[in-house]
């Protein structure tokens, strides 16, 4: 399958890290003396990381330069245009507010900053999209409240729209977090939440019995568990699937390790994402690619993994109707495409 043809497709994406998806073009636009080279070392992960916590180390150039309105601003607009490329035409863009007050900029003026930005990107490029704010798994309980707060003064009338909880699930205990997670239910925010990537089914178990959440980030070592599966599908919890990362974080050895294709075929809801455009180095399309490759997927599994998403997505019911209709559309109009 060529990849011009993939770049066409629909796309929902909800698993998007802002920091982790800078490309060369905004980089030198907010500092100019970079070269390709040393956006290479210091913006792209190593193709083969030791761990996740190895591949974390190289998110600091990204959150280095959106310290500042106009680095978030750039770094916004720009991922914007990564993603009109390759026709997303929803996407869920993730990101932790702590991280970027470095500058002087109050949190607070940072999530505004950010809304507003992307708000203009939606009108200008036609793509929808929510904002999801993110707590840390090394914060502490004080910083998880302000992010959850923080979610709850912006999520009326703005394109913020959930809440998750982020970084190295492996060595920072849950306790930290469980109050800013029971707020959230009682406020009844969206919930995302990292797990089952760094360490095994059991951490998806914690992650769902004291967060609550809708979707799990990750969540690919759920076919670890006896029984996990059966649950997600049961509960309908979605799976934000990231394969080329986690082969990158060396979860897996290699892509055809990955166990996506069985998750797919045991009926649990699973969405396709790049997780880290710029760290991973990689595109959604690329993606699909290395599905079709290695996978032989082709037709039905994307505009089931598509559907699954939009399902999963913390959209509007009425807005989730539109863009449902926009893959109907594609997906039956062009199905002679494919071969299966």
């Amino acid at each position: 399958m060529d990849k011009s043809i993939l770049q066409l497709l629909p796309k929902i994406e909800l698993h998007l890290h802002l920091d982790c998806s800078l490309s060369y073009d905004v980089v030198k636009k907010l500092s100019p003396q970079i070269n390709y080279t040393q956006y290479k070392n210091n913006f792209i992960a190593p193709e083969k990381c030791l761990n996740l916590g190895d591949f974390l180390r190289c998110t600091n150039g990204g959150i280095d330069l959106m310290q500042t309105e106009v680095g978030l601003k750039e770094v916004v607009k720009d991922l914007f245009v990564q993603l009109k490329k390759e026709n997303v035409i929803y996407s869920e863009i993730r990101f932790a507010p702590l991280q970027h007050i470095n500058g002087g900029i109050a949190a607070e003026e940072v999530v505004q900053i950010v809304a507003d930005t992307a708000k203009e990107c939606i009108s200008s490029t036609g793509i929808k999209a929510g904002i999801i704010l993110c707590t840390l798994r090394h914060y502490n309980e004080e910083q998880s409240l302000q992010t959850v707060k923080l979610v709850e003064k912006f999520i009326k009338n703005s394109v913020i729209v959930g809440f998750d909880i982020a970084a190295n699930e492996a060595g920072f205990p849950i306790d930290s977090h469980k109050k800013a997670f029971e707020y959230a239910v009682k406020k009844d925010i969206p919930r995302t939440a990292h797990a089952g990537e760094a360490k095994g089914a059991e951490s998806v178990w914690e992650t769902i019995k004291y967060f609550s959440p809708q979707r799990i980030g990750h969540g690919v070592r759920s076919i670890e568990g006896d029984t996990l599966i059966e649950y997600l599908i049961k509960k309908n919890i979605h799976l934000e699937v990231c394969p080329s990362c986690n082969v990158q974080i060396n979860v897996f050895d290699k892509f055809s390790d990955h166990p996506i294709n069985n998750l797919y075929n045991s009926g649990v809801s699973v969405g396709i994402n790049t997780d880290a455009r710029s760290l991973v180095n990689v595109s959604l399309s690329d993606e699909y690619l290395k599905l079709i490759e290695t996978f032989g997927w082709g037709y039905k599994h994307f505009y089931s993994c598509n559907k699954n998403a939009l399902s999963a997505s913390f959209l509007e019911d009425s807005d989730k109707k539109i863009l449902r209709e926009k893959l109907d559309i594609f997906f039956v109009k062009n199905s002679i495409l494919w071969q299966e």
